[in-house]
């Protein structure tokens, strides 16, 4: 989906890069979800390190003028709240 809006010189490059680290976030979470408690928290901690590297990357995708300013912050703010839920499992997690 996002891809597509890629130009063709960055599509095979930083475009299918930053899909292939949104699955392992997704793959991850799912992972995660069915995880007994104890072994949750290293897995959901490499999401959070693989939420970081997508958000450089997506800034990096603005810069590079492959997204445009409204795509770029309709992304980000979901990638803020996608942090936010993260944080809150991780925490409920190590009390």
């Amino acid at each position: 989906m996002l891809l597509s809006l890629f130009p063709k010189g960055k599509r095979y490059t930083l475009g299918q890069k930053i899909d292939q680290v949104s699955l392992e976030i997704f793959e991850n979470i799912i992972l995660a979800g069915y995880l007994p408690r104890e072994q949750k928290l290293p897995v959901l901690q490499k999401v959070s390190i693989k939420l970081d590297l997508l958000k450089i990357l997506l800034r990096l995708a603005f810069e590079t003028k492959c997204l445009d300013n409204k795509k770029y912050q309709q992304l980000v703010e979901q990638l803020l709240e996608i942090g936010k839920m993260l944080g809150g499992w991780i925490k409920t997690l190590k009390m």
